[in-house]
């Protein structure tokens, strides 16, 4: 009797399935081909993003290096421009404040885009 009521739960719970995956391909066959989708940009056209502060405040120094002599500070709201990299520094102009000097690229950086093509 017990293996009856189990047999009956699984042939219930097929026939229950069915639908559900039927309704699944169906909705599968409506999204639009790579062919019949609108063309996308390609990536060899799109310019890099810009540098960015992704911390509150990052010290601006005399050297490539966390020991060398603080010049300023380089806070998030600040407009910058990147002259040159060594390693992971930046050689940057603070263009609100007007002091050059190297920035940790630890947390100075471009985000990262991903292009799908």
């Amino acid at each position: 009797m017990r293996s009856t009521r189990i047999a009956m739960s699984a042939a219930l719970l097929g026939t229950l399935a069915l639908p559900a995956l039927s309704a699944i391909s169906a909705s599968a066959a409506a999204v639009p081909t790579a062919a019949t989708a609108a063309p996308a940009v390609s990536c060899q056209i799109l310019p890099p993003l810009p540098y960015e502060v992704h911390t509150s405040a990052v010290t601006i120094r005399s050297k490539a290096s966390a020991s060398s002599t603080a010049l300023g500070v380089l806070y998030k709201s600040h407009k910058f421009s990147v002259s040159k990299k060594s390693g992971n520094w930046l050689y940057i102009t603070d263009k609100t404040t007007g002091v050059k000097g190297w920035v940790s690229g630890t947390y100075v950086y471009r985000d990262v885009r991903m292009c799908l093509d």
